[in-house]
C-alpha cells in the first residue's frame, strides 16, 4: 500500500464530515475578480432561442424555422416573400421538436419526435397549405431513420424502420402524399445503405470480423456476395458520401493507405477513382454539392478551425462577397433552393451574436431574418482560442480555451494571473470539439472560469492514428491526455493545480467520474452528466439498434464476452474505485436515457452512499441522454453553477426559482450543496 493510499481513509473522512462550503473557503478567497463584467443570465444562454434552424423549401416558395409556442420549440412556416406572416404548423406541448426538413416537393415539412427522451423517434409530416399533420411511422418502441431523398422522385423518401426486428432497420419507400409504406429490402446485418436519386438502394454497409465494414453492391433489394470495398477497424473514416444526380459518380471519404480521410470521386461503371481533396491535418467529409448535379463544389478542412476550399469558382465568389458583407467569422450556408438562387446564410463571430439572413444570389442581396438570441447582443461575450497541447507521448491534442473577460487584457490567450479552470470534456468519445460560439464556454467564462476543451485521443476528425490511439484506453491514455492538458494549463499560467474542476456529458460524464476515481486529488470537484460508471453494464444495456456497431465498440473498449475484455472494462470502470473519491461530485441523469441508463448513475451513488461519501444526485423523470427541455437545462446548470461556485469560488447567479420550475428530483445529497434543498422544494 502506497503512502497516498494510506492517507485516503483520513482524507475521505474529512470530506464526509465537512460541508462543501467549508472545503471551498480558500477557493472563494482566491477567486478571480472579473471586475464590473455583467452577469449573463442563464436563461439568455440556455433558454429557447427566439428563432433557429431556418430552411428554404426546395422550390424557394417557403421559409421555415423553429420557434417557441407557449415555451416549447415548434416548426413555423412563412411565404419566402413575407417572413412576417409566419405561423406555427406544429403544436408540441410537452417536448421540443428537435428539428425539421423539407420534402422534395416543397409541400410537406417533415420532423421527428420521441417520447420523453427515449429516442424512439417517429417521423411526422405537415401539409404546409392545409396544416394537416400525419404520423408516417405510427409504431411504438420503434426508431425511424431517414435513408434517402431524391431530386427526381419528389413525393417519396426512403426510411428505415426497425419494427420487424429491433436490431435492424428495414428499408421502406414512403409516399409522403398517401402515407403508403412499401418494403424495399430487409436490413438484417446491415449498418446502413446508400441510395441514388432514383431512390434505388445501391450500396450496403455490413460489419465485418475485422471491426470495419464490408461495402456490398445491391440490386433490386438483393445484396452481392462479395464486397466491392472492405475496411478494418482503423479505417473508421472510410465511407460513401453520396451519388451525383445521374448516378454515374459516387463520392467517398477514404483513409485507406493514408492517415487522414480524403475525398474521392468513383466512376460507378469502371470503378476508377479520382482524388478530389486531401489534407494531412484532418479528415475530410463536409462538402457543398451542386443542387442540380450533385457534384462537389467545395470541401471543408476542420482542424483547429474550419477552412472552406472551393472547386467551383463561382461558389467561392459568393463566399468572398458574403464574408465582405458579414465581417469576421465563419460564413455558413444552412439551406439552398433547388435552383440555387437563394440561400439561408449566417456567420459565427464566436464572441458576438450571430444573425441569419436570406441571400439572393442573382441580386446580390442580403435580407436579415432574425437574431436567434437578441438578449445576448450586448452581453460580454469573449473570444475562443484554438491551441495545440502536447500529450506526454508527443501526440498533439487540438484544443480550445476561453478566458474570463478582463483576465486577458492583451488578448494573447494567456491570463495576467491564474484563474480557476473548468475542463469541459466532450461526449462520444468518438466525436470532437470544434471552434465557434459555445454557450457553455461563454457561461463558465462569465462566471470567472477559464474553460478548456480538449480533443483527446479517440476523438474523430484528426486521422486514424489519432482515433485508434484511443482503442481500449478508457481511463488510461485517454484520461492521461486530459491530465496532460491540465498540466499544460498550469504551466502556461492559465490556472493553478488546486483550482481545476472537470465537467462533461456522456463520455464527458465518464471522464468526470474517472477524474475523481483514477486521479482522486487532481480535480477540486466534478460534474457528471449522464455518464457511465460501469462499462460492463453500459455495453450490456445499449439499444438493440446499435447491433451493427457492437463489434466496433467491443474492439475499441473491450469485449465483454471474453475474460480478457471483461478485465479491461472492469479496470476502466469508475464504479469499482468509488471508494477513492475524496472530492465533491454532482451527477445529473435523465430517467429515460436509452444510451446511458439511469442505473449507471444509481449504482455509483449507491456505492458512495454505502461508504458515506458525499454526492449530490439530480434526476429528471422526463429526460433522456441530456436535457432537452429549457427549464431542465437551465435548472441543472443553475445547480452546477452553485456547485462550481462552492468548489472553485466563481460567480453565482442565485438559484431562485430555476430548480423548482424544472422537473428535477434531488435523489440524494441536497444537503451537501447550500440552498439546494430549499430551492428544490415544490410549493
Amino acid at each position: 500500500m502506497s503512502p497516498t493510499q494510506l492517507l485516503l481513509p483520513l482524507t475521505l473522512a474529512l470530506a464526509a464530515a465537512l460541508p462543501m462550503s467549508s472545503l471551498a473557503a480558500d477557493a472563494r478567497k482566491a477567486a478571480v475578480t472579473v471586475g464590473d463584467t455583467p452577469l449573463i443570465p442563464r436563461a439568455a444562454l440556455f433558454g429557447n432561442p427566439v428563432k433557429a434552424g431556418a430552411q428554404l423549401s426546395p422550390d424557394g416558395q417557403w421559409l421555415s424555422w423553429m420557434a417557441p409556442v407557449n415555451g416549447v420549440m415548434n416548426v413555423w412556416v412563412a411565404p419566402a416573400t413575407k417572413p412576417e406572416a409566419a405561423k406555427a404548423v406544429t403544436d408540441s406541448k410537452d417536448r421540443p421538436i428537435p428539428g425539421h426538413f423539407w420534402s422534395g416537393n416543397s409541400e410537406q415539412l417533415l420532423f421527428v419526435k420521441d417520447n420523453a427522451g427515449d429516442e424512439n423517434f417517429r417521423l411526422y409530416g405537415v401539409d404546409v397549405k392545409t396544416g394537416a399533420q400525419r404520423d408516417y411511422t405510427p409504431f411504438d418502441k420503434v426508431r425511424v431513420r431517414m435513408m434517402g431523398g431524391s431530386r427526381k422522385r419528389l413525393d417519396e423518401v426512403l426510411v428505415g424502420i426497425n419494427n420487424r426486428d429491433p436490431r435492424w432497420h428495414d428499408v421502406h419507400l414512403l409516399n409522403l402524399k398517401t402515407g403508403e409504406l412499401k418494403l424495399v429490402m430487409k436490413g438484417d446485418g446491415f449498418a446502413g445503405f446508400q441510395s441514388d436519386d432514383d431512390l434505388q438502394v445501391r450500396l450496403g454497409a455490413r460489419p465485418n470480423a475485422a471491426g470495419g465494414m464490408d461495402y456490398v453492391q445491391i440490386k433490386g433489394g438483393e445484396a452481392a456476395d462479395k464486397p466491392v470495398l472492405s475496411t478494418s477497424l482503423e479505417d473508421n473514416a472510410t465511407g460513401p458520401i453520396g451519388y451525383t444526380v445521374d448516378g454515374k459518380t459516387l463520392y467517398w471519404t477514404d483513409s485507406r493507405d493514408r492517415d487522414t480521410a480524403a475525398v474521392f470521386a468513383e466512376d460507378t461503371v469502371t470503378g476508377q477513382r479520382k482524388l478530389i481533396a486531401e489534407d494531412a491535418r484532418a479528415d475530410l467529409g463536409a462538402t457543398l454539392r451542386n443542387t442540380v448535379t450533385g457534384e462537389v463544389q467545395a470541401y471543408a478542412v476542420d482542424y483547429l478551425t474550419t477552412e472552406w476550399h472551393f472547386v467551383d469558382k463561382s461558389l467561392k465568389a459568393d463566399f468572398d462577397w458574403l464574408q465582405q458583407q458579414l465581417g469576421k467569422g465563419e460564413v455558413f450556408v444552412s439551406s439552398r433552393t433547388r435552383a440555387d438562387d437563394k440561400w439561408i446564410v449566417g456567420i459565427d463571430p464566436v464572441s458576438k451574436v450571430s444573425a441569419t439572413y436570406l441571400y439572393d444570389r442573382k441580386a446580390k442581396k442580403l435580407s436579415p431574418l432574425y437574431v436567434a438570441r437578441p438578449e445576448l447582443q450586448n452581453a460580454p461575450l469573449v473570444p475562443m482560442h484554438a491551441v495545440e497541447i502536447k500529450a506526454r507521448d508527443g501526440l498533439t491534442l487540438p484544443s480550445y480555451l476561453t478566458l474570463p473577460q478582463g483576465a486577458d487584457k492583451n488578448g494573447d490567450g494567456k491570463p495576467e494571473q491564474a484563474v480557476p479552470l473548468v475542463l469541459l470534456v466532450h461526449g462520444g468519445p468518438w466525436a470532437r470539439d470544434g471552434y465557434g460560439y459555445n454557450g457553455t464556454h461563454q457561461w463558465l467564462a462569465n462566471r470567472g472560469y477559464a474553460v478548456l476543451s480538449v480533443n483527446f485521443r479517440a476523438s474523430t476528425g484528426f486521422g486514424k492514428k489519432f482515433l485508434n490511439a484511443g482503442n481500449k484506453q478508457w481511463g488510461l491514455a485517454m484520461h492521461d491526455d486530459l491530465i496532460d492538458a491540465v498540466n499544460w494549463a498550469v504551466k502556461q499560467g492559465v490556472t493553478s493545480p488546486d483550482k481545476v474542476a472537470i465537467m462533461g456529458g456522456s463520455y464527458g460524464g465518464y471522464a468526470a467520474l474517472a477524474g475523481l476515481t483514477f486521479t482522486p486529488t487532481t480535480f477540486a470537484c466534478a460534474v457528471d452528466i449522464v455518464g457511465p460508471s460501469n462499462l460492463e453494464t453500459l455495453l450490456g444495456t445499449i439499444p438493440p439498434y446499435w447491433e451493427a456497431g457492437k463489434k466496433q465498440m467491443y474492439s475499441r473498449m473491450g469485449d465483454p464476452t471474453t475474460d480478457e475484455g471483461k478485465a479491461v472494462l472492469r479496470s476502466a470502470s469508475p464504479l469499482y474505485k468509488a471508494d477513492q473519491i475524496v472530492r465533491p461530485l454532482l451527477i445529473g441523469q435523465g430517467a429515460n436515457d436509452p444510451r446511458v441508463k439511469q442505473a449507471e448513475s444509481d449504482q455509483i451513488v449507491q456505492a458512495m452512499q454505502a461508504r458515506s461519501i458525499p454526492v449530490t444526485y439530480v434526476l429528471y423523470p422526463d429526460e433522456g441522454h441530456g436535457f432537452a427541455k429549457p427549464n431542465n437545462r437551465i435548472g441543472f446548470n443553475a445547480i452546477a453553477e452553485s456547485f462550481l461556485g462552492s468548489c472553485l469560488g466563481g460567480r453565482v447567479e442565485p438559484l431562485g426559482e430555476t430548480v423548482r420550475q424544472s422537473t428535477a428530483q434531488v435523489a440524494h445529497g441536497a444537503d451537501f450543496l447550500p440552498g439546494l434543498k430549499a430551492a428544490a422544494e415544490k410549493k
